[in-house]
């Protein structure tokens, strides 16, 4: 079974209807190849694995290559893997659009985020980036995924795979591939014992206040070397740094980033968490619940959406602010896994300090209602298409 998620198809087919070049980045495994093959079926297509050696050799003559193709858009998949090629592309792009064909020549994918950026600065205006994350709640079909979907994570042979046993070893595999395999290909030579380790003390400490000095202790290295190697997790889309939200008033903020593994079942392969009963009864239980509603919450935030959270010296906390534009304002959000919410003194002190537009308490029951005056109770699904709405 393989799930597509419908508003991304529609999403890059009209980005391609736009642009000459389409990126879609996504971690590895997230389904960005089967999401392009669907695509590419639809429109007809080429497609071209760059890890692949036979795939790379048809390349060789590459002019000659995309001439011949030059009515077909050209996937290429693992682009950051030839960087050389993307001076290539600008030039059949620009003698595309001479003779009339500017837009859909190329989808590229990329499982490095920050190295795919840089390298495609190259094509600046000629192309546009499409996120595609793990899945999440919106696309699932069943009323009681949300718990399934949370222990095993959005990855689909993850999320779909026949029993949680058989999950747990594909994420553990997952895991191994990334130490043992992507990072190395990345370029840096590091022990993967020394990033396994920094990737579990991530996971113990989900959505805490990063601590690279700390870090680097723990792990026997410098701070600047930690803060590098933290990095790496997030250019392959692992882990977030979510900003703290910065308003001019006269309090103490905190200035340093949240981190949150991006994957919540990677939170608890990394930890050993195999079922439903053992998260439960874990002290990461409530972390890794944040984590999972601040996921699913950006994937279906409207486009340029800035995310950060508010904290302040004496207290006064929001998990989520969502500056959402003129349009729509700031909303703040506090998360909650019990399904007996309270409003706690931060919370409400810190709304007095932003002053958001609309507020809400996304927990872990199913109903919606009114807490307070502007605070809303409402379940992860709600709100999030509540955010898919705003697009």
């Amino acid at each position: 079974m393989n799930i597509i998620p419908r508003t991304t198809f529609s999403e890059i087919n009209a980005a391609l209807n736009r642009e000459a070049a389409v990126a879609l980045i996504g971690p590895r495994q997230v389904g960005k190849t089967t999401l392009a093959l669907e695509i590419g079926k639809s429109r007809g297509a080429i497609y071209l694995d760059l890890e692949n050696t036979a795939h790379r050799a048809r390349l060789g003559q590459t002019d000659n290559f995309l001439m011949m193709h030059k009515d077909k858009l050209v996937i290429l998949d693992e682009i950051h893997r030839v960087p050389d090629l993307f001076e290539l592309l600008r030039g059949v792009i620009d003698s595309g659009r001479r003779s009339g064909q500017g837009t859909g020549r190329f989808l590229l994918l990329g499982s490095a985020s920050l190295d795919l950026m840089r390298q495609s600065e190259t094509l600046a205006g000629r192309i546009e980036y499409a996120d595609l994350g793990p899945l999440n709640i919106l696309e699932m079909d069943k009323p009681d995924a949300r718990d399934p979907l949370w222990l095993r994570g959005g990855f689909p042979r993850s999320y779909l795979a026949a029993t949680d046993s058989d999950s747990y070893r594909w994420r553990l595999n997952f895991i191994r591939t990334i130490l043992e395999r992507d990072i190395p290909m990345l370029g840096p030579r590091i022990s993967s014992e020394t990033l396994e380790r920094l990737w579990t003390m991530l996971a113990h400490s989900q959505g805490s206040l990063l601590n690279a000095a700390q870090l680097g202790r723990n792990l026997g290295i410098t701070t600047p070397t930690a803060t590098s190697y933290l990095g790496l997790f997030v250019d392959l889309l692992l882990v977030r740094r979510l900003q703290p939200y910065h308003v001019n008033i006269k309090k103490r903020l905190v200035k340093s980033p949240k981190t949150y593994l991006r994957d919540s079942g990677l939170v608890h392969a990394l930890l050993g968490i195999e079922t439903l009963h053992e998260l439960l009864g874990h002290p990461i239980v409530g972390m890794s619940w944040e984590g999972m509603v601040i996921e699913t919450l950006l994937a279906h935030a409207p486009f340029q959406t800035k995310a950060s959270f508010y904290r302040t010296a004496t207290g006064a906390e929001i998990d989520l602010v969502l500056e959402l534009g003129a349009k729509h304002g700031t909303w703040a959000i506090e998360i909650k896994r019990t399904t007996a919410p309270k409003l706690e003194r931060g919370f409400r002190q810190a709304l007095v300090d932003i002053q958001p537009e609309r507020s809400f308490i996304v927990y872990g029951g199913n109903e919606r209602y009114p807490k307070e005056e502007k605070v809303e109770v409402i379940s992860l699904q709600d709100m999030a298409a509540e955010l898919a709405g705003l697009c």
